[in-house]
């Protein structure tokens, strides 16, 4: 093959090689940003799958815990020692002697709603759980639609004064169409606030108040601070946004447990926040 150099004088050939050294930097140059360029684009494309994956992932994850296929809240209910339950007639006949060995320590038994319910089970309910160490007490579903006077007068009727049962509780949330048409709220903490006394005037002890997230921010948010309270949030911890204002909270409506045959196979379940010694500051006294 011809040598490149052949023929050429020295100044030339010295030109010749100063010149393909120009070139030879230029091409290493442009390879540099080609192969710059590229790696750019493979990060890009690296950092997109990420995020596209994430967003697959939380977007599974919302639908899981948004239909309770996943449930955080049996991780986080785990950071408590003293768990309950709380029954109504929908779990039909409850062995309570089963029903007490499964991981519980305290229920809560729905006694009345309204002026005139009374729920069919409560007398046995109330009756049988004494053959259990429990601690139980009793709970009423507040009315928008009847005078608070005449639902104290039901629920003293009904739930006797023991001692060492726990505090009695209003459960007050929207039913029917009243989370559309909602009760003026000045008129239903009157009469919620009646109901309270006359409950606390008669067990001696003050109520708890149960209550929905919703029903919360609308009606109990920065009012009724002196009464335990006792928040449903079946989605996640009430430590996200209200941290250090609940006593009890329902974790979850979708727990089976052994001991009770109803139409609902589902039972509610809860948390006290703090220990048993703790609860036992909840009872009724002599």
């Amino acid at each position: 093959m011809k040598y490149f150099g052949e023929g050429l004088s020295e100044k030339q050939k010295e030109l010749s090689g100063i010149i393909r050294k120009k070139e030879r930097s230029g091409e290493a140059g442009i390879s540099f940003v080609r192969n710059g360029v590229k790696s750019k684009r493979k990060k890009r494309l690296a950092v997109w799958c990420i995020l596209l994956c994430l967003l697959i992932f939380l977007t599974a994850m919302g639908i899981g815990v948004g239909t309770k296929k996943i449930k955080l809240n049996r991780f986080f209910s785990k950071m408590y020692q003293v768990h309950g339950v709380d029954v109504s007639h929908y779990q039909g006949t409850i062995d309570w002697p089963v029903l007490s060995e499964s991981g519980i320590r305290f229920a809560f038994i729905k006694a009345t709603e309204g002026s005139g319910h009374v729920d069919e089970n409560f007398a046995e309910n109330w009756e049988n759980v004494k053959e259990t160490g429990l601690y139980a007490g009793a709970y009423h579903f507040f009315s928008f639609d009847s005078p608070a006077e005449t639902q104290a007068d039901l629920f003293i009727a009904t739930v006797p004064k023991e001692e060492g049962r726990l505090a009695p509780v209003v459960d007050i949330e929207f039913y029917g169409d009243k989370a559309s048409n909602r009760p003026d709220p000045d008129s239903v903490r009157e009469q919620l606030s009646i109901l309270l006394g006359r409950m606390e005037a008669h067990y001696g002890v003050k109520p708890v108040i149960y209550t929905t997230m919703r029903m919360y921010d609308s009606y109990i948010k920065g009012h009724y601070e002196e009464y335990p309270l006792w928040i449903r949030n079946t989605y996640y911890t009430p430590d996200f946004g209200m941290k250090g204002k609940w006593t009890f909270w329902q974790y979850s409506d979708t727990e089976k447990r052994s001991g009770y045959s109803g139409q609902e196979a589902f039972i509610d379940m809860n948390v006290f926040k703090g220990s048993e010694e703790d609860l036992k500051e909840f009872l009724q006294k002599e």
